[in-house]
């Protein structure tokens, strides 16, 4: 890993109670969570910035409703208290919040992306990022897709949902790689 990586911070997207309900279900990677602890963990022991994003969704149906019950960050990766936590209101993690201000701050050029779901919040977020120059790292291995169904009834797996985002954003957008790379 080159000194450049070692200063990227982690940043962890959307990983919110919200995510385990079920609208949210048959997703390709149920491990990616595991996946997240580890690389938080690695984080940590190195001393090595790490950024929530949290969705504060307006909608009251919404699983991730900023006052809905299920609207917290997983235990699992719960912040320490001197981990910034970036809140959104919209799918981009960049749009009217703090995140490029504070990867700025901390002089970063790129960050490890990780989180929820593939093609939604993740996939905006890459391509807003790329738009302001970032590099950015993503780990198949730490995220997820769940089904797709188009408004004329057209559906998609969760696994092509995946695969096919993937390939979109490793072909302009992100340095796509897999969790034991980042963790060597």
């Amino acid at each position: 890993m080159s000194r450049e990586q070692k200063m990227l911070p982690l940043v962890i997207l959307d990983v919110q109670d919200a995510i385990d309900q079920p609208v949210w279900t048959d997703k390709n990677n149920p491990h990616y969570l595991d996946v997240i602890c580890k690389l938080l963990a690695h984080w940590r022991a190195e001393n090595r910035p790490v950024i929530h994003v949290k969705h504060n969704e307006a909608t009251p149906t919404s699983s991730y409703h900023i006052h809905g019950p299920w609207n917290a960050i997983k235990q699992e990766v719960v912040p320490l208290p001197d981990e910034p936590v970036i809140t959104k209101e919209q799918n981009c993690a960049f749009i009217n919040t703090d995140l490029d201000k504070t990867l700025k701050e901390i002089g970063a050029s790129g960050f490890v992306l990780t989180g929820v779901v593939i093609h939604n919040s993740m996939d905006a977020t890459i391509r807003a990022g790329k738009a302001l120059r970032y590099r950015i790292i993503l780990p198949r291995d730490a995220t997820t897709a769940v089904p797709v169904r188009s408004p004329s009834g057209e559906s998609w797996d969760a696994r092509t949902v995946f695969e096919m985002t993937l390939a979109i954003l490793g072909s302009e957008y992100a340095d796509v790689t897999h969790s034991s790379e980042l963790l060597k």
